[in-house]
Order: C-alpha cells, then sequence, then structure tokens
C-alpha cells in the first residue's frame, strides 16, 4: 500500500510539472509572434494608412486590438498556473483582517460611487495561505462590486456561519445575477455569461477563486437568479 501511494504521488508530481511546463511554454513562447503581429500591423498603419480606405485601416485595428486582447489572456492563464502550482503556506489566518483590507482597498478604487457594505464582525479564524485567501475574497468582492453597478443603490452583504471543523463565508449582492442552469460553467477559464460592452473582464476570476480555494482544503459555490443578485459561498478549514 505504502509502494502504490507513493508511486502515485509520483505521477501526481510529474502531471503537476508537465502541466506547468506546458503553461509557461504557452504563456511565454506566444508572446514573440503576438509581439510582431502588433508591430507589423501598427508600422502598416504608419507607413500605408494615407493609401488605404477606412475598411482596410479597421481591419488593421481590429487585429492589433485582438493580438492585445490575447496577451492578456495569456497574462490570466499564467496567473492561473501560478495559483495551481505555488507552494502553499498554510496556518491560523485572521479572515477578518484580510476581508477588511479587501473591501477597503475596494472602496478607494470605486470612489466616488457609494457602495453600501455590510460585514460580519469577529469572523472566525480560518486554516489558510493568506496571499491565496486574499486573492480568492479580490475575485469574489470584486465581481461583487462590478456587477452590481447598474444599481441605484448597490448592497454587499459578507456572513459567517461556523461549521464542524469549518467556516463558511458567505457574499451576497443585489446585481444583475444570472441563469442559474449556468452557474457550473462560470468556473471555467474565459466563461462569461454578460458581454465585455456590460461588464469588463477576462471570466477568469471565478477560476481563479476556486484553484485558491482548493489548494486551501477549501471550496466554493455559486448561486443566482436572472435580475435577482448572486450568493457566493467560501468554504475553508477552521483554524
Amino acid at each position: 500500500m505504502d509502494e502504490r501511494v507513493a508511486k502515485l504521488e509520483a505521477e501526481l508530481a510529474a502531471a503537476r510539472r508537465e502541466m506547468q511546463d506546458f503553461t509557461y511554454t504557452v504563456s511565454h513562447d506566444l508572446r514573440a509572434p503576438l509581439r510582431h503581429i502588433v508591430s507589423y500591423a501598427q508600422l502598416v498603419q504608419e507607413d500605408a494608412g494615407p493609401q488605404l480606405n477606412a475598411e482596410v485601416q479597421g481591419f488593421l485595428g481590429t487585429i492589433t486590438d485582438s493580438a492585445r486582447h490575447m496577451g492578456v489572456m495569456l497574462d490570466a492563464l499564467l496567473e492561473l498556473s501560478r495559483v495551481g502550482t505555488a507552494p502553499v503556506q498554510l496556518g491560523p489566518v485572521a479572515l477578518q483582517d484580510v476581508l477588511q483590507g479587501v473591501v477597503d482597498g475596494l472602496r478607494a478604487q470605486q470612489a466616488p460611487r457609494e457602495v453600501r457594505w455590510r460585514v460580519a464582525p469577529d469572523a472566525p479564524m480560518v486554516q489558510a495561505d493568506a496571499a491565496l485567501l486574499r486573492l480568492a475574497l479580490e475575485q469574489v468582492l470584486g465581481n461583487a462590486v462590478k456587477f452590481t453597478r447598474p444599481q441605484r443603490q448597490a448592497e454587499i452583504a459578507v456572513s459567517f456561519e461556523r461549521l464542524d471543523g469549518a467556516v463558511r463565508l458567505t457574499v451576497q449582492d443585489n446585481g444583475v445575477g444570472f441563469n442559474p442552469a449556468q452557474a457550473a460553467k462560470l468556473f471555467q477559464p474565459f466563461v462569461r455569461l454578460h458581454s465585455t460592452r456590460q461588464f469588463e473582464g477576462l471570466g477568469m476570476g471565478l477560476a481563479l477563486t476556486r484553484k485558491a480555494l482548493q489548494r486551501m482544503g477549501g471550496d466554493v459555490a455559486i448561486s443566482a437568479g436572472p435580475d435577482a443578485g448572486c450568493c457566493v459561498t467560501l468554504t475553508l478549514p477552521a483554524a
């Protein structure tokens, strides 16, 4: 049994290294061709721009914008890889302090827009990696701020529940929500349920959140309804 476990652990470590190498290759080796696409498209615009009609100039602009967007997507893919492979330092973390720091940062970013925050006091201590926990909270609370933007009065509530050996953190907002049948898709990279004209972003936030929570022995779930707000639940081991 010990030999079998050791073999499985070695195979898992090898699979992680292979995935890390693959993601690094995709994220770095594709950058040179992208830079060439952007650079030469700009050279054509500068040198031949006056000789091109508006339609062709629009084509060149689309090429440039698409290449730059792909670069941003590669950055996001690399970040997801880092979250999945970086060393994890688990220990007791003051959830209230991390949460308050994230909320304060979002308040400063959104000023002068007013968001009504209702954060329950005295959050329990959790067993977590402080950096991964902050990342997860930034993604979830950042989404709540973003998707409540159309509301005249945005409201975001954060509550806690002590379970047997775990802590459940719930983030409820009054934002635009979404079709609940599509909830599972949201944890996949680059999945969006709203157009970029409505809300900015790549659709990577919940994928990063789940990866971070799983590496700390926790998990995340989401529920919502169309125009009925969204509820995200993060579960972490108690300290």
